[in-house]
């Protein structure tokens, strides 16, 4: 069998010149990156004439070792969705360094549905974390300048909040000690990293839609507090012209293709539990430009990544899925039914029919709390019986919702053509978005109808820590912005180890803190991390480059 990357190396990919052209982005608007890959610049986006096509978002269940496949299944439908003639275009995040080394590997699709060139994309791409990072660490070293040269501001370095931030899973980075050494060397104080995609910075180019918008949200970002609990930002220490400069062309959605050549746009790429989770605005706005249904993604499972696709992304941009689909497997609702990994490919009703409510949690919380039309993909695996599909596709229809099979990884677009068809129903279907809480409602208000309605949690409860953050927060005039939950991916609950759908919990808040820049609250829940670490065998282990310059071992 071929490894995903033996197929991308497979088919030639076309001049990003003709999948420009194919997707009706004119030259003049293009800045190649070399033979298959381009930036796109967003001048040509016009919100008055700009086309609307239909917006698809494609979700999942809570992730399990077994896989799941949302952003295979998200290149195969779009790939099926020109099989039949329709105008498609993807829009997707850009992968971590974080992870391609560490536990997931690549992420650019699988099998015969991805986006290519895979290694570039997988790796350095066109320098956008690196410019994200740049300037991240820009506003640091302004930062700690100006508290060398006076301080004039007054900050108090026992409460600076602004971080560094490297894209890699480096645990030792999580809490350091820097400037000692002398008082020429800096003012020494406890720092800290973050992994670049849960940098500030990424969420703000994700949400930008010009530059001005860029540099004015750069400017808002609270790096601190003065000695009298006065917020300061980044414009005091004049930093946002320097890192908007740093982001110029950052900010232009990148363009590539997938194996069957339907345009992709891969821009952005904040993680969805510990950031908002969705590719940039800038690029959904392209791909439904120049596409008659445009296909994009939120990360995790939909009481991440979906949640905040819909009540941030959405509700700052007035964008609007007419569908939703919602990815799961027949192993990953046997996981979540008590099966161990190793035994996931023997058929177990029992185990499936356990671990189905974590699947209808979501659909449900798609329908009922959103508002939206859906269909469930289920990622087909060779194991799966007949008994095992027919199980899913009868629970589902109790919440009247199809469940149609999603074989793109072997098939690639052909695999999804009853999915595609389905899509297409469901997208002429009439809907309005609901949001899961009010606009302008308080930061505690928002946590407990997130809590209550999306994971079906008993409530929220803030650490002492947390109501003291509270206070100030509502103080400083941040009490009504929207909330990004920094939750475990892995259950409905801030515990990883409760799979399915979970009961009798409440959400425990520890931290929260503000990225006025995003225009949004982050609430740290659990014990989750904005800086992973690599595990016992990490994946770089296994990824080599021979001496043609062909890398191997990214899957």
């Amino acid at each position: 069998m071929l490894t995903d990357i033996e197929i991308a190396h497979s088919v030639k990919p076309l001049p990003i010149s003709e999948v420009a052209a194919s997707a009706g982005v004119d030259q003049s608007h293009l800045i190649p990156y070399g033979f298959d890959k381009a930036k796109v610049d967003y001048s040509l986006l016009n919100e008055e004439s700009d086309h609307k096509a239909k917006l698809v978002l494609v979700t999942a269940i809570n992730p399990t070792p077994a896989g799941e496949g949302k952003t295979t299944t998200t290149i195969g439908l779009a790939d099926a969705l020109r099989r039949r003639g329709v105008k498609s275009a993807v829009a997707l995040r850009e992968p971590s360094l974080g992870p391609v080394f560490g536990v997931k590997g690549g992420a650019a699709g699988g099998g015969w549905a991805q986006v290519v060139p895979m290694e570039d994309i997988n790796l350095h791409f066109t320098g956008d974390f690196h410019a994200i990072g740049a300037a991240n660490n820009l506003l640091a070293a302004m930062l700690d300048n100006h508290i060398q040269q006076g301080n004039e501001l007054g900050i108090d370095v026992k409460r600076i909040t602004w971080k560094r931030a490297v894209d890699m899973n480096d645990r030792q980075l999580r809490h350091v000690i820097d400037g000692i050494g002398g008082k020429a060397q800096g003012v020494p104080r406890e720092d800290g990293f973050d992994i670049t995609v849960a940098s500030e910075v990424m969420a703000i180019l994700c949400l930008s839609t010009s530059i001005s918008d860029l540099k004015a949200r750069l400017g808002e970002i609270v790096v601190g507090y003065t000695y009298a609990g006065e917020p300061v930002r980044a414009s005091q220490l004049k930093a946002a012209g320097a890192m908007a400069a740093l982001l110029k062309d950052a900010l232009k959605p990148n363009l590539v293709q997938t194996l069957e050549h339907t345009p992709a746009f891969v821009h952005g790429g904040p993680f969805a539990n510990i950031a908002h989770g969705c590719n940039s605005v800038m690029a959904t706005r392209m791909a439904m430009r120049f596409g008659d249904i445009a296909i994009t993604e939120a990360g995790f499972g939909a009481d991440l990544g979906a949640e905040k696709f819909l009540d941030i992304k959405c509700r700052m941009t007035g964008i609007q899925p007419d569908a939703v689909v919602v990815v799961a497997t027949a192993r990953a609702l046997k996981y979540n039914g008590g099966v161990a990994k190793a035994d996931l490919n023997n058929e177990n009703l029992e185990a499936l029919k356990a671990g189905l409510p974590n699947l209808l949690r979501h659909v449900d919380n798609i329908q009922s709390v959103f508002g939206l039309p859906c269909v469930v993909a289920i990622n087909r695996f060779p194991s799966d019986t007949e008994a095992e599909l027919d199980l899913i596709a009868s629970e589902c229809e109790k919440l009247g919702v199809n469940v149609k099979l999603s074989e793109v990884w072997a098939k690639g677009g052909e695999g999804a053509l009853e999915l595609a068809d389905e899509v297409m129903r469901l997208v002429e279907e009439p809907s309005e978005l609901r949001f899961a809480y009010e606009d302008d409602a308080d930061i505690a208000d928002a946590l407990e109808s997130i809590a209550t309605k999306v994971y079906r949690a008993d409530g929220v409860d803030f650490t002492p820590a947390a109501k003291r953050q509270l206070a100030e927060l509502r103080a400083n005039g941040f009490g009504n912005l929207p909330v990004c939950v920094a939750k475990t991916q892995y259950s409905f609950s801030d515990n990883a180890s409760m799979l399915g759908a979970p009961e009798n919990f409440r959400i425990t808040v520890r931290e929260l803190k503000v990225s006025a820049g995003a225009h949004f609250v982050v609430a740290l829940t659990g014990s989750v991390l904005t800086m992973p670490g690599l595990p016992k065998v990490p994946a770089a282990e296994g990824i080599d480059v021979d001496d043609d310059g062909v890398i191997t071992g990214l899957f």
